[in-house]
């Protein structure tokens, strides 16, 4: 069977859920027995969002092959519980590097190098290139975006021509807004009918549309749509809004979505979608026996995406412990000395969130030695985990103005420093330790409570590293190394002695936690947040 090609475009706005639809999609393809996988196709011209600030574009995403990539691919593995690769995520910015090169070259054979058929042939070969390992009975591509932007446009251009020499391999589903009016109380279609139109304008007929929507969609509005927009009215789909993103797959599936799919392809409808342990997750979700409230110290709080995967971590963690988890997000550069115990006052755990630079560092010393200080349960990710090292260097260890050089270059105590490799490169994007890394967990430890294995693979974003030249002075005096890599021997993980749970980590966990396999660690980390008396 050769493989087929699902298009996801949206329109009217952006931030409609083309990740989630296109993620519930393939999810149920899946559960009838199709091999699916999910590419993102950006229409930015940054070769990935890795130098990217999250206030421009939230979370940046890794892969286990060390590709940084847009947050939806975060989506994409948590629901389909598969890893995807560098070849899951296709910005302008790459399109236009690898015909740029073949140009200087000379593969153009001294053409002149044009946005058709050039850009465009770089953008279908890179759609194909999943297909063509012929692993996979469907490739579902999201473009990013919305239809009519500019910058948009070549890819669309490559999506009509796709649908046209793939013939019925190639479907397109459009997914666009019916807002509701207060003023009159109406649900209205004209946006959908105009966004339909600017896709038709450009050669595209879309043959679903997804209809998102506050309100419940009568048959009328359907039709209406149906009609003005050439589609047939079985077709038409409304996405309602729910309370979680992982209901939508449910929603999805009671409109026959995958139905509707597979009938347009003319292929088997396979076995009925079941999805008890999704289910199951959910029931856990919704009706937890415990609450705890963890506070998340970061710079970036007041962007919900910034810290995508570690919220997303905390739900699949919660619910395998039954256990609702509020996180309450404190603003590093807003905690002090002077503030911290009534800031942090009455949670149950703290995470040190991620991060790069010097800002908000006073802050989140701060509160790692605050929760190392009153016992409360903690968890430090990547800068996270430096961090802890930094304070406890300072507080513990007596090394006045130990720090990383990262944030002082001519500290006396550099307890955190350049990786050796990273000494002298220059060009920021791609070059920090990136990707699956094996780490060495110690047997008597909670990081090998929380795994059950002596070896494990966890993913990088990051350049500095624990400074082994210090690591006597700390195991001596009870913060030790509990996880280590095999091959380098540089330090993945921290535990401190004599607390009831605080674990520094190098990685980062929330990377591979999804619904279905959610991150031990995080799951360890929300078991040890709630209070003792209610277990």
């Amino acid at each position: 069977m050769s493989t087929k090609y699902i298009f996801v475009t949206g329109g009217v706005t952006s931030s409609l859920g083309k990740g989630i639809l296109i993620a519930s999609l393939a999810k149920l393809l899946q559960a009838r027995g199709y091999k699916v996988t999910i590419q993102k196709l950006d229409p930015y011209i940054n070769v990935d969002p890795g130098t990217l600030n999250p206030y421009e574009h939230g979370e940046c995403y890794v892969t286990d092959d060390g590709a940084e990539t847009d947050l939806d691919l975060g989506h994409y593995e948590r629901f389909l519980n598969k890893p995807t690769s560098q070849a899951n995520n296709v910005t302008t910015g790459r399109i236009y590097q690898s015909v740029i090169n073949k140009e200087r070259r000379g593969d153009y054979l001294g053409k002149t190098v044009q946005i058709i058929p050039h850009i465009t042939d770089e953008i279908k070969r890179n759609i194909k290139l999943l297909g063509n390992k012929g692993k996979y009975d469907f490739v579902l591509t999201e473009i990013g975006g919305t239809v009519g932007d500019m910058e948009s446009l070549p890819y669309i251009e490559a999506v009509r021509q796709l649908k046209w020499e793939l013939g019925k391999s190639a479907m397109v589903i459009h997914l666009t807004l019916v807002p509701f009016l207060k003023a009159s109380g109406e649900l209205k279609t004209k946006p959908t009918q105009h966004s339909v139109k600017a896709l038709l304008e450009n050669g595209v007929q879309p043959d679903i549309l997804v209809l998102r929507t506050e309100h419940d969609l009568g048959e009328g509005i359907r039709k209406k749509v149906a009609l003005f927009c050439n589609v047939d009215p079985d077709a038409v789909v409304q996405s309602i809004d729910v309370p979680t993103i992982y209901e939508v797959p449910l929603k999805m599936r009671e409109e026959k979505l995958d139905y509707i799919v597979l009938k347009k392809f003319e292929m088997t409808m396979g076995k009925e979608p079941s999805l008890d342990a999704w289910n199951s997750f959910l029931t856990k979700h919704k009706i937890p026996e415990h609450e705890v409230v963890i506070g998340l110290i970061g710079k970036y709080v007041e962007l919900p995406d910034a810290y995508k995967s570690i919220t997303e971590s905390f739900i699949h963690a919660g619910a395998t412990n039954q256990c609702k988890v509020e996180l309450k997000f404190i603003h590093s550069e807003e905690v002090n000395r002077r503030n911290a115990a009534e800031i942090l006052a009455g949670l149950d755990g703290i995470l040190v969130a991620p991060g790069f630079g010097h800002r908000g560092i006073k802050g989140k010393i701060e509160a790692t030695k605050f929760a190392r200080e009153n016992n409360i349960p903690f968890l430090g990710i990547c800068l996270g985990m430096q961090v802890a090292v930094i304070e406890f260097a300072r507080n513990v260890l007596n090394m006045k103005g130990a720090d990383s050089t990262e944030m002082n270059e001519v500290t006396k105590f550099p307890v955190i420093d350049l990786m050796e490799e990273q000494k002298g490169i220059t060009n920021m994007g791609g070059t920090m330790r990136l990707g699956s890394f094996a780490c060495e967990v110690k047997v008597d430890s909670k990081l090998f409570d929380a795994y059950q294995k002596d070896l494990i693979y966890e993913r990088h974003r990051h350049r500095y590293e624990f400074n082994d030249k210090y690591l006597k002075d700390f195991e001596s005096n009870g913060l030790k190394a509990v996880g280590t890599n095999p091959d380098t021997g540089l330090v993945e993980a921290l535990q401190l002695d004599n607390h009831q749970w605080f674990v520094g980590v190098q990685y980062h966990p929330e990377y591979s936690s999804t619904v279905l396999s959610p991150s031990p660690l995080f799951v360890e980390f929300v078991k040890a947040c709630i209070p003792k008396t209610k277990l």
